[in-house]
């Protein structure tokens, strides 16, 4: 008998037209999650419509990938060197900064279009009049329709940068999926028992394939998730430097429990808030005690961290000494395009009505004391 997953592969291949997935790394993932999806998650026939199209993609683009790297094998010489990633907690002021940092010429990030649809990978001479840019602008219209609180608390535009979610997702090893259902066996797993070594060779396989033909190489990357798997990442990325982003959790958690309640609820049955709170306080918990074990094991140096208070006052101050911590040049040029960025962009954004923290079960007072080992080590007011 043919099983959900096997039948999403099947649909995958029809509509890319390919058959190789590559290795296997995938398959565990991808079992696991249809298996949660199926017989936890309590979604509505559209949000499990909606899951199950987004798997079909994540497919699809593996199966491109691959095939770009049967044709083109000389796309695996190129080389990913010292990337410069940010992490931490989410929702910690990184999205701005990740933004700050894109508007710099010399660097390449993941931009929101190549993140949805990589291939066929982009060409200098067309990266600024891809049709893929248009395709996503149409997109981030329906989410916005679907997620209407989400253009306030998540900003994003076609051309900005992107986390590497998506291709995580490839390997089907990635918080993209708990964002949108409830599916406690896939997180428990993800977080204690999943091997995350071959999804960050996967991203890497990705990131070469993204510069093959449109450089920049410095690449700037930023995942909050990859607190979680430090240990793996520090493997694939051996000479990654990294960025950290601070903010008193009383702010944090409830925010980031209230962006999983505004993805979830559109195609769920029902939601549990208290079971998205104590998933998303448990997470950080663990993101954040794994970190300050990797950092205090030898890679102090490899890190440059960021209060948000003073960065959202003036960042300029911070930029300057995270190049001078890069040994890179904080050129005149990429000090006016981040200003212009920020006065486009700071401006006027409408305020969103927040969920209170008690409706996800959360005690300000309680998570403080919880995280007073965050605190203390990175001097959080």
């Amino acid at each position: 008998m043919t099983t959900r997953a096997e039948e999403l592969q099947q649909q995958a291949m029809e509509a890319a037209a390919l058959a190789d997935f590559g290795d296997d790394s995938y398959r565990d993932g991808l079992e696991r999650l249809v298996w949660a999806v199926d017989n936890e998650a309590g979604l509505t026939a559209m949000g499990r419509m909606g899951l199950d199209m987004q798997i079909v993609a994540l497919l699809s683009n593996r199966l491109q990938v691959e095939d770009w790297y049967a044709r083109h094998p000389e796309i695996d010489e190129q080389e990913i060197v010292a990337p410069l990633i940010g992490l931490g907690l989410p929702r910690t002021g990184s999205t701005a900064l990740s933004f700050l940092l894109a508007e710099d010429p010399a660097v390449r990030c993941i931009r929101n279009w190549e993140s949805n649809q990589p291939c066929p990978p982009p060409e200098t001479a067309t990266e600024a009049t891809d049709p893929r840019i248009a395709q996503a602008e149409a997109m981030m219209a329906r989410r916005d329709e679907m997620f209407p609180r989400m253009k306030t608390m998540l900003p994003s535009t076609a051309t900005g940068p992107m986390e590497c979610q998506q291709f995580m997702g490839f390997d089907f090893k990635s918080q993209l999926f708990q964002a949108f259902a409830h599916i406690p066996s896939y997180v428990q797993w993800l977080n204690h028992e999943a091997d995350l070594v071959p999804t960050y060779r996967y991203v890497k396989r990705v990131l070469k394939l993204l510069q093959w033909r449109c450089p920049p190489t410095r690449w700037r990357l930023k995942n909050p998730s990859h607190s979680l798997f430090i240990g793996a990442l520090d493997e694939v990325f051996p000479d990654a430097r990294f960025w950290m982003t601070h903010r008193d959790v009383a702010n944090v958690i409830p925010s980031v429990a209230d962006v999983y309640l505004e993805l979830t609820q559109a195609g769920s049955e029902n939601v549990d808030l208290h079971a998205i709170g104590a998933m998303t306080a448990d997470f950080c918990e663990l993101g954040m005690r794994r970190m300050i074990d990797f950092r205090d094991a030898g890679n102090e140096s490899r890190f440059f961290d960021i209060h948000f208070a003073p960065f959202q006052a003036d960042p300029f101050p911070t930029m300057e000494k995270l190049y001078a911590f890069l040994g890179e040049e904080f050129t005149d040029e990429t000090r006016e395009r981040m200003a212009a960025w920020r006065r486009d962009n700071s401006l006027g954004r409408a305020a969103v009505e927040r969920t209170p923290p008690e409706a996800f079960g959360l005690d300000l007072d309680a998570l403080r004391q919880r995280f007073g080992f965050y605190n203390q080590r990175f001097d959080v007011a």
